[in-house]
């Protein structure tokens, strides 16, 4: 332990990122020896990969992030994940706090962090993608359970259909045992969608789809807690399910159906939730998350924090902090 501690020190005044100490601390899984030494110039990253016919993928992580944890130990401890990783992708590291200069495609120079902010990373892991031209082509915006994960890897290496967005392709690439009917509650807005509106409540808009694991989860777990009960009754919710064809009015006030407007938002994932305030977009989940983040995603926008904490994960480990200075035991992955 003391050895640990030496070494997080003597990593801390060196000013190595923590993600890349030769140490970690136990919450910080090591990443897998796999993973490319980049001297983090993404313009030979990208021309590398290309001649050997394979993508960068990037991993934004930081420590105490259960999700990286589950990326990292369970997403790739399975061989078939694994080799098809390997075999398609050049994977660079990068801690979304990290002090580390960063070479864009661009030429452009900054921190680790510094780009996390200008990329959008909101959540760990964030993955994004860049094709053999260095442009970002998809991205997952958090934690994607391995059957989710390993379609979504197949998805890029064919190539991005846009007529075919991933939230679609895993809707039916993926078979989960889960519910074949959309869960209902009692706080969802009833038709006909007008969403239009200023003032008042700000609108959460959820998608999913049937036969959806996740979906079914944040139903039981999630939407089930008092807490949760109380966020919830601050919003106007619409839930709408991805290919549903009912006609909508948009927030920015456009006639259109769910389906088209999922294609427009760029849903990736089941299920998400886009959050408007005063007819904008503010924030959205689009990823596995636990009932601790999920509440805390909500608190963010219904507290309107969005408008003084543009980083949301600044917002999640001071509500964290607050929380246990209260007393309450808080474990974020429950």
């Amino acid at each position: 332990m003391m050895l640990v501690r030496l070494l997080s020190l003597v990593a801390s005044l060196l000013g190595v990122s923590p993600l890349m100490a030769q140490t970690s601390p136990p919450e910080a899984p090591s990443l897998p020896a796999w993973f490319s030494q980049s001297f983090l110039d993404f313009r030979e990253d990208v021309a590398e990969a290309a001649r050997d016919k394979r993508q960068v993928m990037i991993y934004f992580g930081q420590d105490g992030c259960p999700y990286c944890k589950e990326l990292l130990t369970t997403n790739f401890s399975r061989p078939e994940i694994v080799d098809k990783t390997r075999a398609n992708f050049q994977v660079v590291a990068l801690d979304i706090w990290g002090d580390r200069p960063v070479t864009w495609v661009d030429g452009t120079v900054q921190t680790e962090k510094v780009l996390a902010r200008r990329l959008g990373v909101q959540f760990t892991p964030t993955i994004l993608f860049l094709d053999r031209q260095g442009k970002v082509s998809q991205r997952l915006n958090g934690y994607f359970p391995p059957p989710r994960f390993s379609a979504a890897l197949d998805y890029v290496i064919k190539g991005p259909d846009p007529r075919q967005p991933l939230a679609t392709y895993l809707a039916t690439a993926v078979r989960e045992q889960a519910s074949a009917d959309l869960n209902p509650e009692p706080f969802f807005l009833k038709p006909p969608y007008r969403l239009d509106r200023n003032g008042g409540k700000p609108l959460a808009v959820l998608w999913e789809t049937r036969y959806c694991g996740p979906c079914d989860e944040m139903h039981r777990e999630g939407f089930s807690r008092q807490e949760m009960k109380a966020l919830l009754a601050r919003f106007d919710v619409v839930r709408l399910a991805l290919g549903e064809r009912s006609d909508i009015v948009t927030p920015a006030g456009e006639v259109t159906t769910a389906e088209k407007w999922a294609k427009q938002l760029g849903i990736a994932y089941t299920p998400s939730v886009v959050f408007f305030d005063q007819g904008r977009e503010v924030f959205r989940i689009e990823a596995y998350l636990r009932p601790f983040h999920l509440a805390t995603s909500f608190a963010y926008v219904a507290d309107r924090a969005y408008r003084t904490e543009p980083e949301f994960q600044r917002y999640l480990q001071g509500r964290a902090d607050l929380l246990r200075a209260r007393g309450q035991d808080v474990d974020i992955w429950k």
